[in-house]
């Protein structure tokens, strides 16, 4: 499976809603609306969704000995 089943359903990545400028989301079911919110007519739309940024690593509080066997 490539996604999960159980995604949470918001307004800013719903198959029915448009991006405004803001957190302002412009629905065809509800007009405009805020992105966290969501509707009985979600439907997830995969290309929508903005993935986290990947972790970083410190490499900053590591030390020689930590890579030495």
């Amino acid at each position: 499976m490539l996604f999960k089943k159980d995604i949470e359903p918001r307004c800013a990545y719903c198959a029915h809603g448009t991006q405004l400028e803001g957190d302002s989301i412009l629905c065809k079911k509800k007009g405009v609306v805020h992105s966290g919110g969501h509707c009985r007519s979600f439907r997830y739309d995969p290309l929508l969704r903005v993935p986290p940024p990947p972790a970083t690593l410190d490499l900053s509080r590591l030390k020689d000995e930590d890579f030495s066997l």
